[in-house]
């Protein structure tokens, strides 16, 4: 279903003259019965003829150079850009120039994928490239030549990934063997692309199957994971070796960036510290540690957010820091990470789990408790924090505390409330205190 605010643009332009019709994501995306995210328009009339058309409309020129207005329809944004034929790409990642056409057969020509080259031409489907079979297949394929289509913009080769990973698609095989072929071209496509598409590919419910085919791909952009395949662990815990452990981890996780991007990472670190005792069984002391540090400048070199960064960066240092059922300590760990972050260790400490051997797998069910009593705690309003203390500051000041003093003394109080000792009221914390003052 075309939503209104799109019908009136398309029609404003065919009222013009202008042949107007819906182009690429957002006609793969209805033929999948999918909402699109985005409805892109293609028409014959070029950026200034197209504000002509769409005077009654908010116009942006937001890519004019390419043939690109942004038109505010009721308040939402449709793209209109003009057919057009793209030039030599010098840097293998956009066009050197454009130019403008009346065709929209050579407007689809250029584009990447059969899937993404189909136009919604005024109730009419236009597909030159058979993409409404691979559709129905569950193929990417490029249009043209493969190697072509890479060459002339390098980010497509991880686009395919993520396509056959969002999509659930395999990848036909001269678009697979262009993909190896060409993966160096990655190392010219600037970090923040790379890192966006690569956030996308991961949410997949494909990404494990994808990432496994196509590992050589991921280690052109990510080399600091390479030495996981391959890596042995033997022991009890594992049935696989580090590559594969890490594939199961990310699937295992629910399909969101921070989780899925720190199960990809989540044990970076384990080749290094990789030893084998006398009994055959491997280890990988600090690990995590050693993890955590090595997973910074590889954050930053995708151009992560600071707050993701710190977040996917905190849950491997702490990824072996199992959480138990257990009241203090979860109050304890409640006051060390906050209640977010708790949470999100559990997710990722759930999905590591699941991605061992059978040996472990009782540990879920204890996760499962683990997350239910934290819950609970978070709903009674348990204390964990001095801020939720019953006594305050200036009470503490009103018995002759001073400067540290009262920071200590509220330390003192919160460790008597979460170990139980002290319940969190006022004159019950303020007699404890005095008692422990006069000792």
């Amino acid at each position: 279903m075309i939503p209104d605010y799109v019908q009136k643009t398309l029609i404003s332009l065919r009222t013009a003259g202008w042949q107007a019709c819906l182009v690429g994501g957002c006609v793969r995306d209805t033929l999948l019965h999918r909402t699109p995210n985005d409805w892109d328009i293609a028409s014959a009339s070029t950026p200034g003829q197209t504000e002509c058309a769409l005077a009654a409309f908010p116009c942006l020129e937001t890519g004019v150079q390419h043939g690109t207005v942004t038109v505010l329809s009721d308040g939402h944004p449709v793209e209109v850009t003009t057919f057009r034929t793209d030039g030599t790409y010098s840097d293998n990642r956009r066009p050197d120039s454009v130019s403008f056409t009346r065709s929209l057969p050579e407007d689809l020509r250029r584009r990447d994928f059969t899937i993404n080259a189909m136009a919604w031409d005024n109730g009419t489907l236009v597909d030159l490239f058979g993409g409404f079979s691979d559709l129905k297949a569950g193929v990417v394929r490029c249009v043209g030549s493969p190697d072509v289509r890479f060459q002339e913009d390098g980010l497509r080769i991880l686009r395919a990934l993520r396509f056959a990973s969002v999509l659930d698609f395999s990848i036909a095989p001269e678009t697979t063997a262009a993909v190896h072929r060409q993966r160096g071209l990655l190392k010219k496509i600037a970090a923040e692309r790379i890192g966006a598409e690569l956030g996308k590919l991961l949410c997949g419910p494909g990404a494990a199957r994808v990432l496994r085919d196509f590992s050589d791909v991921l280690f052109t952009i990510l080399p600091e994971l390479a030495p996981q395949k391959g890596c042995p662990q033997r022991s009890p815990y594992h049935s696989y070796d580090v590559w594969e452990h890490t594939l199961h981890a990310v699937q295992a996780a629910p399909p969101e960036v921070p989780i899925r991007l720190t199960m990809l990472l989540h044990d970076i670190g384990k080749p290094a510290c990789h030893t084998t005792d006398e009994t055959g069984t491997d280890h990988f002391y600090r690990h995590e540690s050693v993890g955590s540090e090595m997973v910074g400048p590889v954050l930053k070199r995708l151009r992560c957010s600071a707050k993701l960064s710190r977040q996917v960066q905190e849950g491997i240092r702490r990824h072996m820091l199992f959480m138990e059922p257990d009241e203090h300590i979860l109050k304890r760990r409640l006051r060390q990470f906050g209640p977010n972050f708790c949470l999100f260790l559990l997710q990722v400490q759930r999905a590591d789990t699941a991605a061992q051997s059978a040996a472990v797998q009782d540990r879920l069910r204890v996760l499962d408790q683990t997350e239910a009593l934290l819950r609970k705690l978070l709903q009674q309003q348990a204390c964990f924090s001095r801020a939720q203390l019953a006594v305050k500051g200036n009470d503490l000041t009103a018995l002759g505390l001073h400067g540290a003093e009262v920071g200590e003394a509220l330390s003192f109080l919160l460790e008597a409330v979460i170990s139980g000792r002290c319940p969190n009221e006022k004159q019950a914390l303020l007699t404890i205190w005095q008692e422990k003052s006069q000792m």
